[in-house]
């Protein structure tokens, strides 16, 4: 007998083992990745250069500014952005009981296009300039707090409708994830509404937007999202016992003592408004939410204590290199990342259900 508990044991401790060696193996690569995204761009910088404007905040120049004003706050982006993403998909998919379910599927990124096209459109946040006299007009956003103020707006409508449905009694988990396609559906249909009715520059504007764009964020943006980052991690770490209990079924988790209609709106309200804030700030980068906790799951299994910091770094991952690329194809031409996830990560996911199903 005391041979098999010792056995058990140390397959177990085997089992965490290799858990905490992906997580680290994970770490590493995303250390890489950034070292890859900082030196990456159309303008060539020695690594000696970059190690001195990272070591030196005092240092100016050329170099200095490229990477501590450009190239850092967008690595930082990838990274806040990638570890949001993962981690509402992560709590989403559990919550809900559904493999599908993202912040992409249920509505919040389609909810956030749906404001910043109301502000552009409606309160005139968009608007063409040109570089000099005969240059072509170009699209920029001339009110962008107001536009991330309406896009957090319409992501939280998406997130009270959701939050509403939830919380009815007798509505299924899938019944919800039915509710977040259709409420994108009609959010969509309300955007495209409003650009019937605007004129080329707020179309342009709008559509522009839209696309999912690392360069959007400056260093006050990546404070903002980290914020919610970490309170949001902090919120369903000291949960992970619950949301572990929550995969053996509600009527389980209720038998432990926890509260399953409670849980599951808190959880959905954190991971949701943190994808909000995301959102406001950088534009709609779909498929990652959905795609990163897929991908930590073939790893470390559905145990959150691990579950949760493996998407948050795989999803900061798979944003971060999917960014270098979106550098990399047409250079100088920066691709929004948004783009780059979307081509990348359907194949993959048909993939991963292929390979599901076999085994």
């Amino acid at each position: 007998m005391s041979s098999v508990n010792s056995s058990l044991a140390e397959d177990y401790l085997r089992l965490l083992r290799r858990k905490n060696l992906f997580s680290f193996s994970l770490l590493m690569l995303l250390t890489l990745a950034a070292g890859l995204s900082l030196h990456t761009g159309s303008l060539a910088l020695p690594w000696r250069e970059i190690l001195s404007a990272l070591a030196d905040w005092e240092t100016t120049g050329r170099t200095a500014h490229v990477i501590q004003q450009i190239r850092l706050p967008r690595t930082a982006a990838a990274v806040l952005a990638g570890g949001s993403l993962g981690i509402a998909g992560a709590v989403m998919q559990n919550v809900l009981k559904n493999p599908l379910a993202s912040p992409f599927t249920i509505g919040v990124s389609q909810g956030a296009a749906f404001g910043a096209a109301f502000a552009i459109i409606f309160l005139g946040a968009g608007q063409t300039h040109s570089a000099s006299s005969g240059a072509s007009a170009a699209v920029s956003i001339s009110l962008p707090n107001l536009v991330v103020l309406c896009a957090f707006a319409g992501s939280l409508l998406a997130v009270l409708f959701i939050l509403l449905l939830a919380s009815l009694k007798g509505v299924s988990t899938e019944a919800v994830i039915l509710a977040g396609v259709a409420l994108s559906a009609f959010f969509g249909a309300a955007t495209m509404l409003l650009q019937y009715f605007a004129d080329d520059i707020q179309v342009a504007a709008s559509v522009f937007w839209t696309f999912g764009d690392l360069g959007k964020a400056g260093w006050t943006e990546n404070i903002l999202i980290g914020i919610t980052v970490v309170l949001a991690f902090a919120f369903f770490l000291v949960g992970r016992w619950e949301q572990n209990a929550l995969l053996w079924g509600d009527e389980v988790a209720a038998s432990l003592g926890i509260r399953v209609r409670n849980l599951r709106i808190t959880a959905m309200l954190f991971s949701a408004l943190t994808v909000a804030v995301t959102t406001a700030f950088l534009g709609i980068i779909g498929f990652i939410g959905l795609m990163a906790p897929h991908l930590a799951r073939l790893f470390v299994g559905n145990d959150y204590r691990y579950l949760l910091i493996s998407s948050a770094l795989t999803g900061a991952l798979l944003l971060l290199i999917s960014d270098i690329i979106a550098r990399s194809l047409i250079p100088p031409v920066i691709l929004p990342v948004g783009i780059i996830t979307s081509f990348a990560g359907a194949p993959l996911f048909l993939y991963l259900l292929t390979r599901r199903r076999k085994n």
